[in-house]
Formats: C-alpha cells, structure tokens, sequence
C-alpha cells in the first residue's frame, strides 16, 4: 500500500462529511433516542425583572403523561451556579446564577421551572398549567443608564451593576507611551461613539441535550462545542463525580461561539435525569434559542484617535461599556478583554490605553459569538481610520498604508507587547485593489456626486488582523482565563495499516475529519481515504479543549502532527530491526522507510503490520506505534486581509445595495482551498448581515421584539452579493505548517467595510455615521439630517432585506 506523490496539503479534496451531513443520514443529538426515554419543556419568565412571589405546579403534574415537575427550589440543592470562567479582574462581581431561577428572574426567557413527560408535547402541553406570580423589579436596558449612579440594580446585593473594570495601558505596561499627552499634543483629534449592536448566533441546528444516567457512567449527548468542558463543568457545578460522565457532541449543526457554553438546561437535564434515574432529552424551538440562547456582542465604544496633520496617528484611547446581560455565562467577561489587544489593529501607535467595564442588564446574557471581541475592535478602528482620512482630505487606503507595519518590519511588537510573526499587507491590498478597480469605481464615484445622481456610489475599506488560535496557556493565565491553551491528539496505526486520528478538538462544520486526513496522510505517507477521524467524545478523545477562536487547525492539528511524529519515531527503529540496519541509517518519506543510498525498504504499514504480530521485535519494544501528545502553541496566529465593498445607496429611500465586494486574505499555509473558501463566505454572510440585518431589539420592559426569524433578520443566500476572494500567503512560524486561523476572518473584516462604504456614499450630506445595521430608515433618516440611533435601543430594528444587489436585478 503507497501514498500518491501528489501532496494532500494544499489539495481541493470534497468534505469526508458532507456525505453523510446533506443527505441526512447523521447524528444531530435530536435524531438520538434510547430505551425509556422522558421529555423536557422549559417554562421561562414573560418578564425581564421580578421577584418571584409563588409558583403552583400541582396542576401540571396531573396533566396527561407528565412524570414530574421541578422549580428551582426543588432543584436547590444540586443545580449549582452556572459557572464563568474568566475572572477578569480580581474585584469581578459575580452573582449567582441558578439555572433554574429560585427567588428572582432577571431576563425575559429565564427559566423557572421544567416539566418531564413521556412525550414531548405532553410537556409543553403542561407548561400551561403551572401558575406564577410575579413581584415586577425596574428593568436596567440601557448600557450607560446601568453604570450611573441612580440607576436600579439587577442584582441589589452586589451594589452596583458594574461588574469588572478593565484597563490596560501601554505607558504603564512599557509597550509605549502616554496616550493622555499623545491626545494633548494632537494636531487632529477624532472623537466618535460607536455602538455594537446586540447579536443573536442563530446557528442552523437549535441546542439540544439528552442524559442517560441508566449505564455505568452517566452519558451526555449534547450539541455543543466543548465536550471536554462541559463535562469538566457539570462535574463542578452538580457534583457529579467528573470520571462518572461521558460527555458525546455528535454531528453539531453551527456554533459560532453560541455553543461554547455551559447552559442550564444541560446542568437541569442532568439533575433531573440523575434524580428520576432515567434517560430525558430537551431540543429547544427556534423562538426558545433567540430568546434564552446568549447572545453576542452589544458594546458602547467611545473613541479617541490623535494624530498629526500629516495623517500619522499618534494615540488611540478606548473607553468601553460592556454588556453582560443579567449573568456572567461561561467566558462573557473575557470576550470585549480579547479585543483590547486588537483596536491598535495593523498600525504603528505608538501610545495606547484601553478600558473596559462589563455590565449587568436585565436582558439575555452575552458570551461569545463568531469572532469574540476581535470584530468589534477592528470595526471600532476601521470606521476611525476613514475619519481621520475624511478630516484630512485623504483616500482611505493611502492613510491606512502610511501608519500600518510594512512587510518587512516583521516580527513586529505592537503596543499591546503582541509580537506578530509573519504579514504582507501591501500584497493583499495591492491585489485587493487590483479585483475591486479601485480607481475606476473612485473616478465613477466623482462622476455621480457631480451631477447629483439621486444613487450615490459608496466605497468601504477594511483592513485587518486578528489573534486567533486560543493560544499559549501562560499568556492565558496571565489575563486570568480559567483553563489552558493546548490541544490533545493521538495516532492510531492499526495492524491492516489504516490510520485512526483521535483529536481534542471538536468539530461543527469546519471540516476537521477532512483536513486532518490531509495532513496525516503527507505525515505518514498513507492514502487519504485510509485516514479516519475521531473526535467529540470524551472517552474515545478524553483530553482536549475543544473549538472556539480558530484554534483547531494552528493548535489541534500541530497536536496531531506532534503524535505523527511519535509513531514515526517508534516506527523508525523497528524498521531497522527488520531490515537489519541502524536507524540512522533510515530516510522516511511518502509512507517507507529506505536505507540511504540503496533500494532496501519498507513500509510504515507493513511496519503496523509487524507490530501487531510481535514475532520479532527489537529488545524492550513494546509492541504499538500508537502516540499521543499534547501542544501549546508559543504564539497566537495572525491572519490578515483587505476587504473592499462598493454600495450604491438610493438617496430618495436610503435602500442600500451592494454592488460588488472583494477581499483578499493572508492565513498562511492552506491545507484544503474548499474549506478555506467555505469558512470565508460563512464569515462574510454574518459579518454584512451584522453591517445590514440582524438586531436584537427588546422593547422598555426588556422584552426582546425580534424573537421570531419573521423579526429576526437572518439574510439567505438569496439575499447575498456574489463575493470576489483570493489570497496571499505569508507562512505562520508559530507552527510547523504556518497555518493561520480563517473561521472568524471574514466576520472581523467585513461589517466595517460594509458601513465605512455606506457612510462613504452619503458622507457629503454631512454623515459621518449611521448605527448599524444601516437599514433603508436609519440611512434616509441620516441623509435628511434626523438622528439614526432610534434612541440607543435600536427599536427600528431590521428592515433590511433586499438591500443586496444579487446582480439579478430582483430585491
């Protein structure tokens, strides 16, 4: 058996599963069922704030088919807290969060109580019939109305509503100067306030969960991101004994950081199957996900940008309100912490200073959602680098060119102590400007402004990096996050010679089983098809920590390259044993072992083969080649990229299309184009409904509005502009691949360039901003002088769709 000698890294190889994933034959853990097995409603608070005065049950539990009914105070003693595992701060106040609410609600959605029947809708059925009463509280909504002094608190025993300040501040850390005397000496100041609009993930596949406490161990299926975790997680929060749970994520429909979560209807799933010793399942509806799913995230940004006539920046100051929702879930503090490292972007500046304070609302709690800080860092820069170029009379790219690292000041230490290791962001945007026409659209823009054309041409740039491949533990550490930042892996080298590849690093759509067989395929020198995956289950893959921030491939895969190398090793020296020679004598390449200089070899898989017969293995040898091994990365990864958006915006109705979109992105080393492309149209179609669409409203009594997809404006493919994509490469040296990150690229990079190009087309009525998402109203309500913000709360949420020209002419 032989390996092509066609390289399998860098091939355009169709998904292993897709087979299974488009025609249905999978395993979403809504499809799982087993013997007995009981279902789970949730019933959840109409209201954002109460106290909860009494809660009658008695006449659920007569309902047909209904096996129990538990509130919070019968679940008490074993549901825990719901656990967050980023302290940012010392002094972080933290309240309890119950996943069943005992004595208080403080969100519209929370769940206070869970009914368990044998049928599902039996359960639902009986939701009806249970009977609260509630206390109303003040609803806290508004961002900076929570942090002042008179406002009402979400939680009164915490005394404020601020729950972590934040700061970090490059004169005091050493990595530059005073941003203060970088601001007083300014020959140009550029003040804006920006808001991030709240988000909801709406992954395709809703949350589900099912517990089967009837085995030996108690088995968890759930469709989540991080089994490793969340197993770690429910042992802590329930008591349960951690060796005593298996944690399986099946096929996972979607996360986008939505389920890198610990949420309470895993944690009641487990108490109540533990406590009735029989398997229940729970599979949200879509209204329940946008409701009580967290949500991404809804910042207030107040920006400050120095620099001097010349359209060199000298200081970049942030002052950031966060908002938590009513809990801290299992990372929400980090999240906005993550982009601080980041609003300095890909410019020289030399004086920076960045704070943050996370706050309680009474609205659905924030945690990660595609991206996690990074695009609300790089929106937040971008749109202030197109207004320092307007202020100064300057095209948008020439400004950005002058202030960001050239190519060959790399390795370059920002002024946040980043070391960035590899970049060309002349090459990307050479090219990006080469597919856009840049000049020709420019020209064509000057022609319409001129004679008044009631559609105005806009043009929008975006350029970005981001740190991504969650990342060294020490670093981590050091901004206190509760876990590491290596991944796990092991090889298998079975006795017929085919490969098994057991990974921490826990798939939901990126194609790992795909891109793994690629890469241990060139390792080994074993076909591609000879090469299977394992991953998402506890006790087949018990170490890892699991897939978030683009870390699989530029820390998963290393892991797995890591255990390759292991087997290679072991291998390498019973070869020698075989053939008789010393092992320094052996090369090995494309899957054989040959003695230098001659045409003695042998394979890897005849190796295997030796092995599991063990008649004749060298001295103290045990007989398995399998290896594991586990790596922590050195440095995080720095993908980059131009992003180019042309719009033209009807002045009469403030419709907005998109004309054409390019973009070009640098993420090192591509092991498979296909997926590469995949994960950047995905990113782009969440980034420009961001810019556009989506908006989570809730109305003055804290009730979210967009809670259906008739109110919740996710675009369709329909609805989406043909994307122009190439790339260039400049190699990672953090890993042995010089891989980086791209399942978050496209989302980072391309809301700003999609808003920076609306502003861009009306920007001679006088507008210099438009909150986001930039519907038909907010955009004719900019050009004819009124304000865009709906008040703050974005209550003018939507209307949107349409806005994109499909070059088929319809919208």
């Amino acid at each position: 058996m032989t390996a092509t000698a066609e390289p399998e890294v860098g091939k355009a190889r169709l998904r292993k599963e897709d087979a299974r994933l488009v025609t249905g034959r999978t395993r979403w853990t809504d499809n799982l069922t087993v013997p007995g097995l009981l279902h789970l409603a949730f019933l959840r608070s109409p209201v954002a704030h109460a106290r909860i005065t009494s809660i009658d049950v008695e006449a659920a539990r007569r309902k047909p088919g209904v096996v129990a009914v538990f509130t919070g105070a019968d679940i008490a003693d074993a549901q825990g807290s719901l656990p967050c595992a980023w302290p940012v701060t010392a002094d972080q106040k933290a309240p309890q969060a119950p996943s069943l609410a005992v004595d208080q609600v403080n969100f519209a959605g929370e769940a206070v109580a869970v009914v368990v029947a044998r049928g599902k809708a039996q359960a639902h059925d009986a939701l009806e019939a249970i009977d609260v009463d509630y206390d109303e509280l003040p609803v806290v909504l508004d961002l900076t109305a929570a942090v002042a002094d008179d406002s009402p608190l979400v939680h009164p025993d915490l005394g404020t509503n601020s729950s972590a300040h934040w700061v970090f501040d490059s004169a005091e850390a050493g990595t530059g100067g005073d941003v203060e005397q970088a601001i007083a000496e300014a020959e140009v100041l550029v003040e804006r306030t920006y808001r991030q609009q709240r988000l909801i993930p709406a992954f395709m596949e809703p949350r589900s969960v099912l517990v089967d406490p009837t085995g030996e161990q108690t088995t968890v299926w759930s469709a989540t991101q991080i089994p490793h975790i969340l197993r770690l997680m429910l042992a802590l929060t329930t008591g349960t004994p951690e060796h005593k749970l298996r944690v399986i994520a099946p096929d996972v429909g979607g996360g986008f950081g939505g389920k890198l979560q610990v949420t309470p209807e895993e944690v009641v799933a487990l108490v109540v199957a533990t406590r009735l010793g029989k398997p229940v399942k729970w599979t949200e509806s879509r209204s329940e996900s946008l409701l009580s799913a967290h949500h991404g995230r809804d910042q207030v940004q107040k920006l400050t940008l120095a620099a001097r006539r010349d359209g060199t920046v000298t200081g970049l100051k942030v002052e950031l309100l966060a908002d938590m929702g009513a809990y801290l879930r299992l990372v929400s503090p980090g999240v906005p912490i993550l982009g601080a490292f980041m609003f300095n972007a890909i410019y020289k500046f030399p004086a920076y200073r960045f704070a943050c304070t996370n706050v309680f609302t009474t609205k659905t709690p924030t945690d990660a959602y595609r991206g996690a800080g990074r695009p609300e860092a790089t929106y937040a820069i971008e749109r202030l680098m197109d207004e320092l170029a307007a202020e100064l009379g300057r095209d948008p790219i020439e400004l950005r060119e002058q202030n960001w690292i050239k190519h060959d000041e790399f390795p370059f230490t920002t002024v946040c102590g980043l070391e960035y290791d590899t970049g060309n962001y002349e090459a990307a945007t050479a090219r990006a400007k080469e597919m856009f026409g840049y000049d020709e659209l420019r020209a064509e823009q000057r022609e319409r402004r001129e004679r008044g054309d009631s559609v105005q041409l806009g043009i929008g740039t975006s350029t970005f990096t981001e740190m991504c491949g969650l990342a060294p533990s020490r670093v981590l550490g050091s901004l206190s996050y509760g876990a590491g930042g290596w991944e796990h892996a092991a090889i298998r080298m079975l006795p017929s010679g085919k490969v098994e590849v057991v990974t921490g690093s826990s798939a939901h759509g990126q194609g790992h089983e795909t891109a793994w067989s690629q890469i241990v395929a060139d390792q080994l020198g074993v076909p591609f098809e000879d090469v299977e995956v394992l991953h998402g289950d506890t006790q087949s893959s018990p170490r890892g920590l699991d897939t978030y921030g683009s870390r699989s491939l530029t820390v998963g895969a290393m892991a797995v390259l890591k255990a390759g190398e292991k087997v290679i090793r072991k291998a390498r020296r019973i070869a020698a044993h075989m053939m008789e020679c010393a092992e320094d004598d052996l090369e090995f390449a494309a899957g054989k072992f040959t003695v230098k200089g001659t045409e003695r070899a042998t394979a890897l898989t005849d190796v295997a083969l030796a092995v599991f017969a063990a008649h004749d293995l060298p001295d103290g040898v045990e007989p398995s080649l399998d290896s594991e091994a586990t790596f922590d990365p050195e440095n995080f990864s720095f993908p980059h990229g131009t992003h180019l958006c042309a719009v033209d915006v009807d002045t009469e109705t403030g419709f907005v299309k998109i004309r054409k979109y390019v973009c070009v992105d640098d993420v090192g080393v591509v092991v498979n184009p296909i997926i590469v492309e995949g994960q950047v149209h995905g990113g782009l179609a969440q980034g420009l409904a961001q810019a556009l669409y989506e908006e989570a409203v809730h109305d003055e009594s804290g009730t979210l509005t967009t809670g259906t997809l008739a109110d919740y404006l996710i675009p369709s493919a329909v609805d989406l502009p043909h994307f122009d994509t190439d790339r260039t490469e400049t190699p990672a040296t953090s890993n042995q691949l010089g891989v980086k990150g791209v399942g978050e690229a496209g989302t980072i990079a391309s809301t700003p360039a999609v808003v920076n190009a609306v502003v861009d087309a009306v920007r001679h009525f006088g507008v210099n901003d438009i909150q986001m998402p930039c519907t038909p109203m907010r955009v004719w309500t900019a050009i004819n002088g009124g304000p865009t913000d709906a008040g703050g709360l974005g209550s003018e949420a939507g209307g949107g769709l349409g806005s994109i020209d499909t070059s088929g002419g319809a919208a």
